[in-house]
């Protein structure tokens, strides 16, 4: 990707600064790579499970795109190196990332979620995306022993994008689990935008968004969510003793 984007690393996590100005170059870049690359899409949460070894770490090190959704990781790089990264709703992201590919007339296969939510989501992509073709899908919740008959299925249909959705085995860590196995397009987990595309579950305001509150809405749906505050803390601590580190 070149002068395309900048990589930063916040905390000992990979970050991209992609601006918005050359988010179609970026992806357009991947899209012509010849090699399988993976987007990770990092939140806060996401961020702190980088920063300790084992899978994950792995993840989103090697990967070919790291997009921050968190304002709380936009402020931390302003912080500690003096770059503003530019920060994505993952909903809006993905918008563009298919738009990029429908203007290419590109493939994308879905995976994930249930039948009924998958059926939806893929109706509302074909009628918005008409010049997309979607070569695939398959709902979550399969058999482990159907597993590699799916990835022979997705390597030979071999899509630009691979969308992957709750309901697979390991949920994101899916994606590194078989990394080896798949096509050398792009592939891509987000938790909830098969929900979205089918209308089962709505996406925050862009006020919300912008103003870093997004997590409100994920606390109503899922009220343990606010002992996640306690990271939020944690987080501002490492960020003052980097800090330190560096004067």
């Amino acid at each position: 990707m070149g002068s395309y984007c900048e990589r930063i690393e916040l905390l000992k996590v990979p970050i991209d600064i992609v601006s918005k100005e050359k988010f179609d170059d970026v992806i357009t870049a991947l899209i012509d790579g010849n090699e399988g690359k993976n987007i990770v899409l990092l939140s806060l949460w996401d961020l702190l499970k980088a920063r300790r070894a084992g899978e994950y770490r792995d993840y989103v090190q090697n990967a070919a795109l790291v997009i921050p959704i968190s304002k709380s990781i936009v402020n931390g790089a302003k912080f500690l190196n003096g770059k503003t990264p530019e920060r994505y709703m993952p909903f809006n992201f993905i918008i563009n990332l298919l738009t990029i590919l429908e203007r290419r007339e590109r493939t994308v296969y879905l995976l994930g979620a249930k039948a009924s939510i998958l059926n939806k989501a893929e109706k509302h992509i074909r009628e918005t995306f008409q010049k997309l073709r979607i070569i695939g899908r398959f709902p979550g919740g399969f058999k482990k022993q159907s597993e590699d008959t799916l990835i022979q299925v997705i390597r030979k249909s071999a899509p630009s994008l691979l969308m992957v959705n709750h309901g697979v085995h390991g949920s994101e860590k899916w994606i590194l689990h078989n990394n080896s196995k798949l096509n050398t397009g792009l592939r891509l987990w987000c938790s909830d935008i098969f929900d979205i595309f089918a209308e089962r579950r709505r996406r925050p305001s862009k006020v919300l968004f912008d103003s870093g509150l997004e997590w409100i809405l994920f606390c109503m749906r899922n009220p343990i969510r606010i002992l996640r505050v306690f990271q939020y803390f944690y987080y501002g601590i490492l960020l003052a003793v980097y800090k330190l580190k560096k004067k």
